[in-house]
């Protein structure tokens, strides 16, 4: 089981970006899923998560900007993230809590972070 991530990149203040993160490999079923951040010299903190009944959650300084969203059909979770900001500056990290197939617990799975960069 192993996730990728896409999505980062450079944005100007004021703008959008749209990350992704698939689950590929042996797979029962997956539980939540949702997003990291980590910015130079921070810990990395929650953003946004969601479950498998699409309910959700938001770190206060992203809530009304950034929305997440998952399409099980394609294993993948969707972070859109609008208005950016120059503190939202991190390397997003998804992570999904998976059952692989042949398993009955289930264990958390790490993409390998995609930079965001937010500047004018």
């Amino acid at each position: 089981v192993q996730l990728q991530a896409s999505g980062g990149g450079l944005v100007q203040p004021g703008g959008s970006l749209r990350l992704s993160c698939a689950a590929s490999g042996s797979i029962f079923s997956i539980q939540a899923m949702g997003w990291y951040r980590q910015a130079p010299g921070k810990q990395r903190e929650l953003v946004a998560q969601i479950n498998s009944g699409g309910s959700t959650n938001y770190a206060d300084s992203v809530n009304g900007r950034f929305t997440i969203s998952r399409d099980n059909a394609k294993n993948t979770v969707y972070l859109q993230m609008n208005s950016l900001k120059p503190e939202d500056r991190a390397v997003y990290y998804c992570h999904a809590d998976i059952v692989p197939a042949g398993s009955n617990w289930a264990r958390t799975y790490w993409g390998q972070g995609t930079l965001v960069t937010v500047s004018s």
